[in-house]
């Protein structure tokens, strides 16, 4: 059944609402692949904006980009974000290489902020990382001692997702991870990558129009033109994969588990298991929904929302 015209500027409406809890506007392409629940041609779509009565009564235009009404300001954080963002990406692109060539490292892939490929003031990059079964907090270890290389240069890495090959399904189903696994960049590892979106159908009844990977940034494309060395990890493979290995892989993930509990205690959306260690200990995910859930409610309850000043984004804390 065709969605109605109502439908339709609604699911334009919740899509502006939910980036904008980042302080993010959306271009016209960018609403139709996060298009919220609705299956939408790009026509279907431009022609609803173009005949609609949503500007400027729920929404606003500046350029390109489309807001919530008085959040124009939004499109001037969205440009310097950008500006980071193309200073960061090369060096995505550089320190994937010595994550890549790790014997048990399956996946590398950049996970942008929610909103996109905008950063914080913190510039940090963070990554998406898949290993070998039962070698993941092994794999972790030798990738912290690359954010320390990288931090004596300067550089902030934040692989702050660790996840076994065998735990590609995803359990965490919401808006919030719908969009993290829409978004993710691969940097190395294309066909596991293929393989985490196949074995998470889910995402498609939230963002039914990004069912492919995301169309890549010119600057992010030039981070990867230098392909990855070949690497002989094939004695490191091996090593790992006897039980003296996975025995050291245990003896680690108790230890880092202990010391997260320690330091993190009551952290609902940290994971940590032979299978995934998941290093988010912010609540960032449940206050970014319990927002945009307030924030559509308001504006369906037809409150009058005043100008909302902008806000800087909550990074992940770095595992």
């Amino acid at each position: 059944m065709d969605a109605s015209r109502a439908e339709i500027e609604q699911a334009i409406v919740n899509t502006v609402s939910y980036v904008d809890t980042f302080d993010y506007p959306l271009t016209i392409a960018e609403i139709h692949r996060y298009l919220i629940k609705l299956p939408l041609s790009s026509g279907k779509l431009q022609e609803s904006l173009n005949i609609s009565a949503l500007i400027p009564h729920r929404l606003q235009r500046v350029g390109k980009y489309y807001m919530l009404p008085g959040r124009e300001a939004i499109v001037a954080i969205r440009e310097e974000r950008q500006a980071k963002a193309e200073r960061l990406w090369p060096r995505a692109g550089h320190y994937r290489r010595p994550i890549a060539r790790m014997p048990v490292v399956r996946l590398v892939a950049g996970t942008p902020p929610p909103a996109g490929h905008n950063v914080g003031p913190q510039e940090d990059i963070d990554y998406f990382v898949v290993t070998a079964d039962d070698r993941l907090w092994v794999c972790r270890a030798f990738v912290i001692l690359i954010v320390r290389w990288a931090a004596r240069r300067a550089v902030t890495l934040c692989p702050n997702y660790f996840l076994a090959e065998r735990a590609l399904r995803i359990q965490t189903r919401n808006l919030y991870t719908a969009h993290e696994i829409t978004q993710m960049i691969p940097l190395f590892g294309l066909p596991v990558y293929h393989t985490l979106r196949r074995l998470n159908p889910w995402t498609h009844r939230f963002l039914p129009n990004a069912c492919e990977a995301p169309v890549i940034p010119g600057y992010v494309k030039d981070a990867l033109e230098e392909p990855l060395p070949a690497a002989n990890n094939h004695f490191l493979e091996h090593l790992f994969n006897t039980p003296i290995g996975r025995r050291i892989d245990r003896l680690e993930m108790s230890r880092k588990i202990r010391r997260f509990q320690r330091i993190y205690p009551g952290s609902q959306e940290a994971e940590f298991s032979p299978n995934y260690c998941k290093g988010h200990f912010n609540h960032h995910q449940q206050r970014t929904i319990q927002a945009y859930e307030q924030l559509v409610g308001d504006m369906n309850g037809e409150r009058e929302r005043s100008e909302m000043p902008v806000k800087e984004p909550v990074k992940q804390v770095p595992v």
